[in-house]
């Protein structure tokens, strides 16, 4: 039990990673296309919470960790 609650945080930075992934995707579409729209400076600041978060949490689950 204890080393599964060792990485609680895993699935949620996964989900975080393909959010932002997605947000930062289409500020970037929207900074190539229609760069009067863009908010490109908020996704690189999402991108770096993002990096900080998982840094910090850590990516990968308990069973993952293990078998390496």
């Amino acid at each position: 039990m204890k080393t599964s609650l060792k990485n609680q945080y895993a699935q949620a930075n996964q989900v975080l990673i393909g959010i932002v992934s997605a947000v930062f995707g289409y500020n970037l579409y929207q900074a190539i296309v229609h760069p009067e729209k863009s908010h490109l400076l908020l996704s690189i600041l999402l991108l770096g919470i993002t990096y900080y978060m998982c840094k910090e949490y850590g990516y990968k689950t308990a069973k993952e960790t293990e078998e390496k």
